[in-house]
This record gives C-alpha cells, structure tokens and sequence, in this order.
C-alpha cells in the first residue's frame, strides 16, 4: 500500500487535534468562530455591569447566577457578563453600602439597601446597558453568529460520516450558500 492514505481527510475526529492541518475542516470552523469573536463579540463598557445589577436589583432581590441569567435575556442573549465580573461587582457594590447579601440555603440572595435604590433611580435615568446593546444588535452579535456556528457543525458532520458524494454535495451547498450571503451585500 505504498503511496496510498487510508486517514480521515478531514483529520482526526477530535476536537482540538485537527487544528495544525491545513485546509482541514476543523481550522475552517476555527476561523469561522473566531472571524465571529472578533468582529461581533460585545464589549460593554467598565460600569455597565454595575448599572445592569442595580437596575435589576431596583425591582427584586436576586442571587449572582440569576442576575447573569435575567441579564442574558433582557440582551436577547447578546450579552452575558461573566460570574468574574459580575461577583466582584455585586462585592464592590455592598462595600458601597448599595446591597445587602442574605445568605438562606447556602445562596446569597442580593438586595437594595436605600441608599442602593436612590442610585439606582438616578442610574435609571439612562437607558439600562442590554437596551441600548440590543438596539445596536439587530441580530449581529446574537442571530448570525449562531446560525454560522450551525451550519458550520453541519458541515463537520457530513465531513466526519459522510461518503465522498455526500461531501460534494456538501460543498456544493455551503458554495451556494456563500454566494447568496455575498449577494445579500450587493443588493441595494
């Protein structure tokens, strides 16, 4: 069998060992992911994360995972503060005397004090961070990304079980799909 590969031409089927191949399938959804991190990935500014947790705060006591989790959904998924920012965060705010924590079943259930809520009517004069996000989004950071994550997970799959006609017709298809996507940007 001189000369001749028997391997898997899309790489190995591990996550993490394709990276290194040229042209194999798992750099091309590397650089997808990564085109997609850096252009479209939000940076919310220093103090948005305060001014989310007091204005959720403003309207009921939550732990630290429901406040990531409630900021999450106001942003459409746009935006989700890490528990690394959100923590010291709610740490900085009761140094300020703005919450209280009320430790029951082993979770700390975070409040405004009065004070708290006096800041945070002052803060609500501003638009809450994920509206004003969201409003810029208009599916950006959140629709397009996702879908391109899907397809490019299609695309492995027919790789990794596909015969050689499916991954032609595979090609086929993203080929197509791409030139619709570009042909969107043409238009008027």
């Amino acid at each position: 069998m001189s000369g001749s590969f028997t391997g898997d031409p899309f790489g190995p089927r591990h996550r993490g060992q394709g990276a290194g191949i040229p042209g194999s399938l798992w750099d091309a959804m590397d650089q997808l992911r990564d085109a997609f991190e850096q252009k479209f990935s939000p940076r919310m500014a220093r103090g948005d994360v305060r001014a989310a947790v007091l204005a959720i705060l403003a309207e009921k006591p939550m732990h630290g995972y429901q406040i990531i989790q409630e900021i999450e959904t106001r942003s459409d998924g746009a935006w989700k503060p890490s528990p690394g920012s959100v923590y010291p965060t709610l740490q900085m705010l009761a140094d300020e005397g703005l919450i209280v924590a009320e430790e029951s079943g082993g979770k700390k259930t975070y409040s405004l004090t009065e004070a708290g809520r006096a800041e945070a009517g002052a803060e609500g004069a501003r638009s809450a961070p994920w509206e004003s996000f969201g409003a810029k989004d208009s599916g950006r950071v959140s629709d397009l990304p996702k879908a391109g994550a899907k397809l490019a997970q299609a695309a492995a799959q027919v790789g990794r079980g596909g015969t050689p006609e499916q991954v032609r017709q595979a090609v086929d298809v993203l080929d197509e799909a791409r030139r619709k996507l570009y042909s969107i940007l043409a238009q008027d």
